[in-house]
């Protein structure tokens, strides 16, 4: 058995077909079975449940699915460190990055770019899941994220180096009587007006967050809208419908007259952010030095 076999087969455990796998690889049918075939004659084994109209994997089959995909992993990574050796800081450097924490990302890439001119960026936006699933398909190397990382795959897989830290503060319609000529703002305050909660069905840590420092000053807040968008929320504010509490960075992001952002007085809670990457995988130079300008 070969790698090319192995590309094979996990093309056909990815497509179900044989006709739509063959014409993903760009090559005959019959080729194709006859490779899988031979493949499964030299383990003894039966790979493929034949009988429905679509070929799933038998338990052997999901067994070396796994293990496929993990060698061709390894010998991808082991290519691209061997290309490495004689080359300096060039290439693209992929990053992801939850919204609220794109305004972290700016300073840094202009300080890496005087460095390593020789390096482009490709930045891709989404929330812990989408991310942490496109870390996993090496689409992206690094990730900045608000802690804890809520993606579908263990914490234990990732190395994190935290960022400092990000206070909450209150975003409210600059239009309210209750946030005009304030300095700040006590988390009581908030107890009886419409609010906005940072939401998804699969990330919940800011708004969990948020929920038990309310309860913390003795008050359940009267959430309105829950909405996965920070933008929409930001917009939601700006129209007078409702207040919200955010890290104090993402205001940085998204910048709104019509939205007034107060220090809570009474409340010193935090954000913790932090730059991810999956543990034991290789990571480009680039990437290499790019978490080292978050540890100076």
């Amino acid at each position: 058995m070969d790698l090319r076999q192995l590309r094979y087969f996990l093309t056909v455990a990815n497509e179900g077909q044989i006709t739509r796998a063959a014409k993903a690889l760009n090559i005959e049918q019959p080729p194709l079975s006859r490779q899988l075939k031979q493949m499964e004659q030299e383990m003894d084994v039966v790979l493929f449940d034949r009988s429905g109209h679509r070929l799933r994997l038998t338990h052997a089959g999901e067994l070396l699915r796994e293990k496929a995909e993990e060698l061709l992993r390894q010998f991808h990574e082991a290519m691209l460190e061997v290309k490495e050796v004689d080359q300096g800081v060039r290439g693209v450097l992929s990053i992801g990055s939850v919204v609220s924490c794109v305004s972290l990302l700016p300073p840094k890439i202009e300080e890496f770019r005087k460095q390593y001119p020789g390096v482009t960026f490709k930045i891709s936006e989404g929330d812990h899941f989408l991310l942490g699933d496109q870390l996993e398909k090496r689409n992206i190397e690094l990730v900045v994220a608000r802690l804890p990382f809520e993606a579908a795959s263990e914490s234990r897989q990732y190395s994190v180096v935290p960022l400092p830290s990000d206070p909450f503060v209150a975003v409210l319609p600059g239009g309210w009587e209750l946030a005009s000529s304030r300095e700040s703002i006590n988390m009581i305050e908030l107890a009886d007006v419409p609010f906005l909660s940072l939401k998804t069905d699969e990330t919940t840590g800011m708004h969990n967050r948020v929920m038990e420092e309310c309860r913390r000053h003795g008050f359940e807040p009267k959430v309105i809208c829950e909405c996965s968008s920070v933008a929409i929320i930001v917009a939601l504010v700006a129209a007078g419908i409702g207040a919200t509490v955010f890290p104090k960075s993402v205001m940085a992001s998204f910048p709104m007259p019509a939205a007034k952002t107060l220090p809570i007085a009474d409340a010193d809670f935090q954000s913790e952010v932090g730059l991810l990457w999956l543990k034991d995988r290789y990571l480009s130079k680039s990437a290499r030095q790019f978490i080292e300008l978050f540890l100076k």
